[in-house]
């Protein structure tokens, strides 16, 4: 074992023992570890970070520091010959004795007489390095091999838990190691969660997790969610259920076989010396190797193919599995880390489904499977053989389009508090229909789901209060895509389609709100037409297109409008999605907002909603604030990067001179009163707990850190990036504000010709269909003009706020509702018909929210 810079000069035994307090102290504060020296034997009195197994008391000798000073020097000699020696004050581990040196071939033979010095497998020697002069090599004959194999049985080792994976792979075989390779938000670490919590909780087997990108905390909260079905966003937060609660408490008992390090300087040596001291090791994970340099992590860059040797050798050596994720997927760094088996997870064109490609060095791919990303509560679920149905014919009525469609495996985890007996609340019907859903979605039963549907809808038309708890909040939402759950007999008597006919009463959470205030429930975001990407005729009342055109076109930095359509699977662009708009769509936890039904003038069906606030609010009215303009107001100075992004990975801080899209935790918020800054984004984070964002965001919480709001800038773990610009958009700004204002007195059909050739210029921006021939193709030009908006329209309202109002809700970029006790909007806002401004409108509590009239 090789001194750290950290170790102290070396001193004697008889030194240590009188000083053994302040040592012990200096390595349980300061992390200092000391070399203790004993005629011809040294050992190291380390922190227990440098031996994380040491922290499981049972599994080594123990002693209190008033007996280990009186027998430090047989302590000495004991670890220097490979045994742990853990010291305690009263009952708690503070620091460890191990050997300095790796233990000398003598003691090979001596395994018996000393079982904790043993490994795993049963080699002594870690490092692997004993003289061959004087140890002969282990031989193997024929029948040994073929004993072994039959032994190990089918699964050469722990299993990931997936029974598809599991099928391809043959599980994790020992003495090998194998690489997880995915893109950064694919979820790879994931599957280095799964096999520990297979091998641990389950097989009840000993796991060493090295955590060189989450930190122990991520990684509890990570299994909590993935055991409860609980939203790890939330988990974050430290908002936990009662149900979530008892789990963690069952998994904290019965977590002593999962052993985790997660020192920020890990190195693949540090694991190689700490494997051989754990007794019953059956697998080690390492998550995980990061492909860009980073100062702050040795298992990253241009270091990965040494410690992967390192790895590799530590698999032999203990025969047990290595697992290692990489956040890449590159052939070429994949070549360099020459792993045994390399599992490489690509997305596919279905959103519910990763592909796993299975390779063995020497035999190239030998498998695939089929997995469904469920990164909302960290973990992967086996995508089954059959879907539910295919994309291009009609799945049956309320029914997603394949097993795991977002709709019907929502539904099935929304359920599973129920069903599992965790939570109590709804009728014991709703419950068995519950379980029989959960049981056809895994298996994409079409049939059974739709004979299932009919009896589910009817049983939860019975329940007349979903429970007030986030899954009952969660479990309503989730089954209102299937239509409004109402019986038959209300149904006939309201001579009403049963989806239109009565309202869902979905107590509101501190959470995202489902629905947007003046959004209809089935309108298409993307609404774009073909021709709609034509310049508008001569002579039109607003030519936005053109004019969007001109603007971008007369920029002096040279703008890219249009990614090649072959570049577009690579980079940033995969990485962007339409929930980075951080748009929120929140209600206040106290208030009850009902979904109701509403016919507009032209016939058309819609749901509006309906808010109630409690008696302790007093008397007051809802004042609906409506801000004219959003997107247009955005682009009077959205900081984005006009040509193509880089990779600029992992920043220490925030560079004011660049834009464009950054990798970060979500910030904790405990503030009830006004939702998370960033929105929707908290929603979809990644294995890790990150998302990604935009420069809007990303300079939003700066000032919200200059001003104390937040506690600190989260960290930028990756980024891609541009030169940055705020005026690349301004000049169409200018002509829409112009326009605007001599339309809006005109009003009629020349204005609605206008809002709508505005809206159309800006989706064009990001047109999602390839039948689109848009003169653009820059997402992360459109997806910073939205999060821009979402920005504006979250600061006017938490400077309310501030100064005393209470906000109901907040939803998309221009909607909000406060509670006005003396009948006036907040003097936060402008009232008028401009950009900038707003229209104030004022209606009693339970009444329904009208349609916006702009």
């Amino acid at each position: 074992m090789s001194q750290s810079p950290q170790e102290e000069g070396a001193v004697n035994a008889t030194t240590a023992r009188n000083t053994l307090y302040s040592l012990v102290k200096l390595a349980e504060d300061h992390g200092r570890t000391t070399v203790i020296t004993k005629h011809k034997v040294r050992a190291l009195l380390a922190p227990l970070d440098r031996f994380p197994a040491a922290r499981k008391t049972d599994a080594f000798p123990a002693y209190v520091l008033s007996v280990a000073q009186k027998d430090l020097g047989d302590l000495v000699t004991l670890a220097a010959k490979g045994q742990p020696q853990v010291l305690l004050r009263n009952t708690t581990p503070v620091a460890v004795l191990l050997p300095a040196d790796p233990p000398s071939d003598a003691l090979s033979s001596d395994t018996a007489a000393h079982p904790g010095a043993a490994t795993a497998g049963g080699a002594v020697n870690s490092q692997g390095n004993q003289d061959r002069g004087s140890t002969p090599r282990r031989l193997a004959t024929l029948g040994d091999a073929i004993g072994s194999v039959l032994t190990d049985g089918p699964a050469g080792g722990p299993a990931f838990g997936l029974p598809g994976l599991d099928a391809a792979t043959g599980g994790l075989q020992r003495g090998k190691l194998t690489l997880v390779a995915a893109r950064p938000s694919v979820g790879g670490s994931l599957l280095g969660l799964a096999a520990a919590r297979k091998t641990a909780l389950v097989d009840h087997d000993m796991v060493l997790y090295a955590a060189s990108g989450p930190n122990r905390d991520d990684i509890f909260r990570r299994i909590i969610s993935a055991e409860t079905g609980g939203e790890y966003a939330r988990l974050k937060q430290g908002r936990l259920t009662e149900h979530e609660q008892k789990v963690a408490h069952q998994l904290v008992q019965a977590g002593d076989l999962l052993m985790i390090d997660d020192g920020s300087d890990l190195t693949a040596e540090d694991i190689r010396e700490t494997a051989p001291h754990m007794e019953g090791l059956a697998l080690v994970v390492v998550d995980r190797l990061q492909a860009a340099h980073s100062a702050r992590l040795p298992l990253s860059g241009d270091r990965l193919p040494d410690a992967s040797q390192v790895l590799a050798t530590l698999a032999r050596t203990l025969h047990v599995p290595v697992l290692a994720i990489v956040d890449s997927d590159d052939p070429a760094l994949l070549g360099l880390l020459d792993a045994d088996v390399t599992l490489t997870l690509t997305p596919t064109e279905d959103p519910a489904k990763v592909q796993v490609t299975v390779a063995e060095r020497d035999f190239g791919t030998i498998g695939s499977a089929y997995l469904q990303p469920d990164l909302i509560h960290a973990r992967f679920l086996d995508a089954g053989a059959a879907p539910l149905g295919r994309a291009d014919s009609p799945a049956g009525p309320g029914l997603s389009a394949s097993a795991g469609g977002p709709q019907a495996l929502e539904l099935a985890e929304a359920a599973l508090p129920y069903t599992s007996g965790g939570h109590q609340g709804i009728p014991a019907a709703l419950t068995h229909e519950l379980a029989a859903w959960r049981t056809a979605v895994p298996g994409g039963d079409q049939a059974a789901l739709k004979e299932i549907l009919p009896s589910l809808l009817q049983a939860a038309a019975t329940v007349s209060q979903w429970p007030d708890t986030h899954e009952g909040h969660r479990l309503a939402a989730a089954l209102r895509p299937y239509g409004t759950p109402v019986s038959a007999d209300t149904a006939a008597s309201a001579g009403k389609d049963p989806a239109a006919s009565a309202p869902v009463h979905v107590p509101a959470d501190s959470g995202q709100a489902p629905d947007d205030v003046a959004e209809d429930e089935d309108e298409d975001e993307d609404w774009l037409k073909p021709g709609d990407e034509a310049d508008e005729p001569e002579g039109h009342v607003f030519p936005a297109l053109k004019i969007l055109k001109d603007a971008v076109g007369r920029s002096k930095m040279h703008p890219i409008l249009v990614i090649r359509k072959e570049e577009r699977d690579s980079g940033p662009w995969p990485l962007i999605s339409e929930h980075m708009d951080g748009e929120p769509r929140w209600v206040r936890p106290d208030v009850t907002v009902t979904r109701v039904p509403h016919i507009r003038e032209n016939g058309k069906r819609v749901r509006r909603d309906q808010f109630d606030v409690p008696d302790s609010f007093g008397e007051g009215v809802l004042c609906l604030i409506d801000r004219n303009g959003s997107f247009p107001s955005a682009c009077s100075g959205v900081p984005l990067a006009p040509n193509k992004l880089l990779h600029t990975g992992p920043l220490d801080a925030y560079d004011k001179t660049k834009a464009g899209i950054y990798l970060i935790d979500i910030p904790e918020w405990t503030r009830t009163d006004m939702p998370h800054p960033l929105g929707r984004i908290i929603d979809r984070p990644d294995e890790d707990g990150r998302v990604w964002v935009t420069t809007p965001h990303i300079k939003q919480l700066e000032k919200l850190v200059r001003e104390k709001h937040l506690g600190a800038m989260p960290t930028i773990y990756d980024s891609w990036t541009g030169k940055y610009n705020e005026s690349l958009f301004k000049p169409f700004y200018e002509a829409t504000r112009k326009a605007r204002t001599e339309l809006v007195q005109v009003g009629g059909d020349p204005y609605k010709m206008y809002k709508t050739r505005l809206s159309i210029a800006l989706r064009l921006l990001w047109p999602k269909r390839p039948s689109q021939r848009s003169p653009f193709w820059r997402p992360d030009w459109r997806m910073s003009m939205v999060a821009e908006a979402s920005v504006r329209h979250w600061s006017v309202a938490f400077r309310a706020v501030q100064e005393g109002h209470q906000l109901l809700a907040l939803r998309n970029v221009d909607a909000a509702v406060f509670w006005a006790p003396d009948g006036t909007a907040p003097d936060t806002y402008r009232i008028g018909t401009g950009f900038g401004e707003v229209k104030a409108k004022f209606v009693q509590p339970g009444q329904m929210i009208p349609e916006g009239d702009d």
